[in-house]
C-alpha cells in the first residue's frame, strides 16, 4: 500500500462520523438499487408463470404441419419440449351468430403428449375425455356463438376440410365469405360422418387464436387412425430466440407467436409495452442514482475541503495531481467496499419482506394460483453492485479532479474557501432590524457559502416533491377506489339485452338461491324521449342550454307537434314543450317499495294501473364539476317538484313510436339504483341526469315491440362473492341459455381496486421512506462537516464574548434558513406535481375524482425539513460547544 493510501485511510478514520454518514448513505443507495432491480425480477417472473398457467408454456405454434415436422421437432436440440394435437377436421355450425366463426373445429389429443403446463384446458364443469367418441365443449361457444350444448348431448357431425381452390386452409387462416355472389368464398369438403358424447365444458382456449374460424372442441385421438395434419406447440431451451428459430424451421409453414407469455420476456411484439416497462425502470433508477450522487457527491466534496491542506502540502513535496486524484477514487473504492454488500443483503432482505406482505394483494389481482416470490438474480445484483460502485467513482472523481488543478499555495493557505465580493454578502439594514446581530451572521454565512449549502437544499426539495407527489397519487387512488365502493349498490350483475322477460326471472329465481346471497333484484333499463311543459324547467336548465335551445328551436320551426315524432339528440326547446332523452329504469316490485318507504311515499299513489312515477333529474353541467356527490349537491332540472311527462319509447333505428304515456312523476332527492353496462354503449353528452323509475309490473306499457330494451339485469348482494359467482356459472351453464349475456363479479373488481390501492402504498411509502433517508444523510453530512470546517470561525466569535445563548439563535437562524429555502422550492414544484397527476388522471378517464389540496403532505414537509434541520444542527453545535476555545484557533485542519 502506498503512501497516499495510508493517508486516505487515516482521512477516514480521523473523520469517522462523516465516514459512517457516507457509508449508510452508500448502503441506502445500493439498498434502493438493489430492491428495484430485484423486485422487476421478481415481478417479471411472477408474470412470466402466472401467463404459462393461464396461456400455456409454449414459445411458437404451428397450426398445421405433418407428423415428420412434428417427429423434427422433437429431437430438435433447441427445443425443450413440445405438444401437439390431432387436426381432426372441421364441421358446420348451424345458427351460429358470429359471421366470423361459422365452424366446429375438433381438435384430437394424445394423452402421452399434451402437457398441460404447454396447452392448459381449463375445466368449467364435467370431466376430460376417454375415448375418441367423447368430446368437450367451450363456453364461449354459447356466449360468443349463441349455439347451447350440455353435458350428455350427442353431437353428429358432417367433418371435413376448408378448401379455398386447391388450398386447404387452417385454424390460423381467417373464413373467407367471399362476395355478395359468392365469388372468392371457402368450402367445407365433408370427409366422414362422426358422433360424439359431451362429457364436459371447459373455458375458451388460449391457444385458439381470436381470428380463427372454428370454435375448438376437443376429443381423444384415435389410435386406429393415422391423422394428416398436427398442430404443434413448441418450447424453446432459450426463448428469446424464438423469432430467429421461426426464421429457420417454419420453411412455409403458417405459425404463431405466444405473445401472451414473451412480452414478459422481453421478446414480444408489442413494443409499446417493452418501452412502456424500461422507460417506468429508468425514470426510478434515475431519481434512484441522482439522489445518491447528491449525497456521495457531498460527501467526498466536503471530505476534499478538509483535506485542502493536506493535498498543497502533498503536492508542495511532490505528488502529482494523477496520485492525488488516485488517493480520492482509493477513497471511494474503499467506502464502496463497506457499503455496497450490506447495501445488496439490506436490498434483497428489504424486498423479500415488501412482496411477503403484497403477494396475496398480487394474487387477488392478477394470478390466484401462483405465488409472487422473491427471485434473485446474480447479473442483477451484479448490474446493482456495478452501477453502485459507478456512482461512487463518478461521485469522487469530480471533486479530485478540481482539488487536484487547485494551486499549491492556494491549497495550503485555503485561499479558495470562500471566494466571494463584500456586496455579495451585503444585508440591508431592514434584514438587520429584524434578525438581529446573529440573524445578520447567519445570513451572511450563508449567502458567502452558496455553493457549500446548495446540496442541502436540493437534497430536501426533492425529497418534499417526492413525498407530496407520491401522496397526492397514492390519495386519487385512494378516492377512485372509495367513490367506487361507495357507489356500487351490488356485488354481483347478471346483464343481458335479447332473453325474453319468463327466461330471465326463471333463471333469476335459482341464482338468488346461490350460497351466500342476502338480497336479490331484478331491472330493465330503457331509453325514452321526455316530453315536459318548458314552464316547468328551473332557470339553471336555461341558462345552460343557452343556444342549444334556441337553435333546436329554429329547427322544429317552433312546432310543439314535431317534438313528440322527429329524433332529437339533444335538448330541443320549443314555445311549450321541450323533448328530453331519459334513462326509465324497471325495479322489481319489492326493491321499488322499499325506496318509496325510504322516502316517506305512499306505497297506493305510486302503484297500481295510474301510479305515479319517481324521478332524478339534476343538472350535471362543467358548473357542477360533474364529479360525484350527494344528490342534493347538483342543481335541479325542474323548477318543480312534480310534472307531466310524456314518455315515448324509441324503436331500434331511434325513430319514436307513434304513442307516448302520460305520467305523473315526483321529483326526489335520492341515488337511484346503478343499472348494469349497456353493451355498446358510451357515456352520455347531455349535461344533465334524468331517471324515472318505475314499479317493474307496469313495464308492458313501455316496451316497444320491435327492439330489445337497453339491458335487462339480476342484481345481488353476497357475503361471499366468489363462492356465489362460482356456482351461479354452474347453474347458467346447466340452464342451457343461447342468449347473449355478461357475469360481472363487481366485488371482485372493487378488491381488485382496493389490491391496487394497497400495493401501491407499499411501494410508494417504501420508496419515499428510501430516498428520504437518503436525503437526511446527505443533509446530516453536510451540516455536521460544514459545522466541523467552520471550527476557527465559530471559535473566534465566542472568543470576543458571543454568549452560548446567541451562539444557538445564530445557528437556530442557519437552521430557517435552510429550511425556508427548501420549502419555498420544494412545495411549489411539489404542488405543480400533484395538479400535474390530478390532471392526468382525470383527462385519463378518472373524473370521479377531487383535486385536493395536499394540506397534510405540506404541513408533513414542513415539519420534517425543519426538524431534519434542527437536529442535525442541534448536534452539530454540542460538538463545537464541548469543544476548548484556545484548541479550535489553532486547529490547522490536517
Amino acid at each position: 500500500m502506498n503512501i497516499f493510501n495510508k493517508v486516505t485511510l487515516q482521512s477516514l478514520k480521523k473523520s469517522r462520523t462523516r465516514t459512517i454518514v457516507t457509508i449508510i448513505g452508500v448502503i441506502l443507495s445500493t439498498a434502493m438499487i438493489t430492491a428495484v432491480s430485484t423486485f422487476a425480477v421478481s415481478l417479471q417472473s411472477y408474470m412470466i408463470q402466472g401467463s404459462i398457467a393461464k396461456y400455456g408454456g409454449w414459445h411458437i405454434g404451428f397450426p398445421a404441419v405433418d407428423s415428420a415436422f412434428v417427429q423434427e421437432r422433437a429431437h430438435d436440440q433447441a427445443v425443450s419440449s413440445t405438444a401437439s394435437f390431432e387436426n381432426i377436421g372441421y364441421a358446420a355450425l348451424s345458427g351460429g351468430k358470429n359471421p366470423d366463426k361459422p365452424y366446429l373445429f375438433i381438435a384430437g389429443f394424445n394423452e402421452d403428449e399434451a402437457s398441460p403446463g404447454t396447452l392448459p384446458v381449463t375445466m368449467v364443469s364435467g370431466r376430460m375425455p376417454d375415448n375418441s367418441r367423447e368430446i368437450l365443449v367451450p363456453s364461449h361457444l354459447a356466449a360468443n356463438g349463441g349455439i347451447k350444448f350440455a353435458e350428455g348431448d350427442t353431437l353428429t357431425l358432417a367433418v371435413g376440410d376448408r378448401m379455398y381452390g386447391n388450398q386447404q386452409l387452417n385454424q390460423h387462416d381467417v373464413f373467407l365469405a367471399g362476395d355478395q355472389s359468392g365469388k372468392g368464398a371457402e368450402a367445407l369438403v365433408p370427409r366422414a360422418e362422426q358422433t360424439y358424447k359431451v362429457v364436459g365444458i371447459y373455458a375458451r382456449p388460449a391457444f385458439e387464436e381470436s381470428a380463427a374460424p372454428g370454435y375448438t372442441l376437443i376429443t381423444r385421438a384415435n389410435p386406429s387412425e393415422r391423422a394428416d395434419s398436427f398442430s404443434l406447440y413448441v418450447s424453446l431451451k432459450h426463448p428469446r430466440e424464438v423469432k430467429a428459430y421461426a426464421n429457420s424451421t417454419a420453411a412455409g409453414h403458417a405459425y404463431v407467436y405466444n405473445d401472451n407469455v414473451l412480452r414478459f420476456m422481453g421478446v414480444s411484439s408489442d413494443e409499446l409495452l417493452t418501452a412502456l416497462l424500461y422507460t417506468v425502470g429508468g425514470i426510478v433508477a434515475f431519481i434512484i442514482v441522482t439522489g445518491s450522487i447528491f449525497m456521495i457527491y457531498n460527501a467526498f466534496t466536503i471530505s476534499l475541503n478538509e483535506r485542502t491542506r493536506q493535498f498543497g502540502i502533498l503536492s508542495s513535496v511532490g505528488a502529482t495531481a494523477k496520485q492525488l486524484r488516485n488517493a480520492v477514487l482509493f477513497e471511494g473504492l474503499c467506502i464502496g467496499a463497506a457499503g455496497i454488500p450490506v447495501g445488496i443483503l439490506l436490498g434483497i432482505g428489504s424486498m423479500g419482506l415488501v412482496l411477503t406482505v403484497v403477494s396475496k394483494n398480487f394474487g387477488n389481482i392478477l394470478y390466484s394460483h401462483v405465488p409472487l416470490t422473491l427471485q434473485v438474480s446474480i447479473p442483477a445484483i451484479a448490474c446493482a453492485a456495478a452501477l453502485s460502485m459507478i456512482t461512487i467513482l463518478i461521485s469522487a472523481y469530480i471533486p479530485a479532479r478540481k482539488a487536484a488543478g487547485t494551486p499549491v499555495m492556494e491549497s495550503i493557505r485555503q485561499s479558495n474557501e470562500v471566494k466571494v465580493e463584500a456586496k455579495a454578502v451585503k444585508t440591508s439594514g431592514r434584514a438587520q432590524r429584524i434578525y438581529g446581530l446573529e440573524g445578520t451572521l447567519a445570513l451572511k454565512n450563508f449567502k458567502r457559502n452558496k455553493k457549500r449549502y446548495r446540496s442541502i437544499v436540493l437534497s430536501l426539495m426533492l425529497s418534499v416533491v417526492l413525498f407530496i407527489s407520491a401522496s397526492a397519487f397514492v390519495t386519487y387512488m385512494k378516492q377512485m377506489s372509495e367513490r367506487a365502493v361507495a357507489f356500487t349498490t351490488y356485488d354481483i350483475g347478471f346483464a343481458t339485452q335479447s332473453m325474453k322477460d319468463s327466461e330471465m326471472l326463471a333463471l333469476y329465481d335459482k341464482l338468488r338461491t346461490a350460497g351466500g346471497i342476502w338480497e336479490s333484484s331484478y331491472q330493465t333499463l330503457m331509453k325514452v324521449t321526455g316530453i315536459a311543459q318548458a314552464s316547468d324547467l328551473s332557470d339553471a336548465y336555461w341558462g345552460e342550454e343557452g343556444a342549444s335551445g334556441a337553435a333546436g328551436k329554429a329547427g322544429n320551426d317552433g312546432k310543439a307537434g314535431n317534438a313528440g315524432n322527429a329524433v332529437v339528440p339533444s335538448p330541443v326547446r320549443s314555445d311549450e314543450q321541450v323533448s328530453l332523452p331519459v334513462d326509465l329504469q324497471f325495479l322489481d316490485d319489492s326493491a321499488y317499495l322499499k325506496i318509496l318507504k325510504g322516502l316517506g311515499l305512499p306505497a297506493a299513489e305510486y302503484t297500481g294501473p295510474d301510479a305515479k312515477f319517481i324521478a332524478v333529474a339534476k343538472l350535471m353541467s362543467p358548473a357542477d364539476d360533474k364529479r360525484l356527490k350527494e344528490a342534493d349537491g347538483f342543481r335541479n332540472l325542474f323548477k318543480t317538484s312534480s310534472s307531466i311527462l310524456t314518455l315515448t319509447p324509441k324503436s331500434e333505428d331511434g325513430s319514436k313510436i307513434e304513442q307516448g304515456h302520460d305520467v305523473s312523476v315526483t321529483f326526489v332527492e335520492t341515488v337511484p339504483p346503478d343499472t348494469l353496462p349497456v353493451t355498446g354503449s358510451s357515456d352520455s353528452s347531455e349535461p344533465f341526469f334524468f331517471r324515472v323509475i318505475a314499479p317493474y309490473s307496469l313495464i308492458g306499457n313501455f316496451e316497444p315491440v320491435d327492439s330489445p330494451p337497453a339491458v335487462k339485469g339480476l342484481t345481488f348482494r353476497s357475503k361471499h362473492p366468489a363462492q356465489s359467482v362460482a356456482e351461479m356459472e354452474k347453474t347458467i351453464q346447466g340452464a342451457q341459455i343461447t342468449d347473449e349475456y355478461k357475469l360481472y363479479n363487481v366485488y371482485a373488481m372493487m378488491d381488485e381496486s382496493r389490491n391496487m390501492i394497497f400495493i401501491i402504498n407499499v411501494f410508494a411509502y417504501t420508496f419515499i421512506i428510501m430516498i428520504s433517508l437518503i436525503a437526511i444523510a446527505n443533509v446530516f453530512n453536510t451540516i455536521s462537516t460544514n459545522i466541523k470546517l467552520r471550527r476557527r470561525e465559530l471559535a473566534m466569535l465566542r472568543s470576543i464574548g458571543m454568549s452560548d445563548r446567541n451562539f444557538q439563535r445564530m445557528m437556530n437562524f442557519e437552521c430557517a434558513f435552510y429550511g425556508m429555502r427548501a420549502l419555498m422550492s420544494g412545495l411549489p414544484i411539489g404542488l405543480v406535481f400533484s395538479w400535474l397527476i390530478y390532471r392526468g388522471m382525470f383527462i385519463g378517464g378518472a373524473d370521479q375524482i377531487d383535486y385536493i389540496f395536499p394540506w397534510a403532505s405540506i404541513g408533513i414537509s414542513v415539519f420534517s425539513v425543519l426538524l431534519i434541520v434542527f437536529v442535525t444542527m442541534l448536534y452539530s453545535v454540542s460538538t463545537i460547544k464541548r469543544e476548548n476555545i484556545i484548541d479550535a484557533l489553532r486547529d490547522d485542519m490536517t
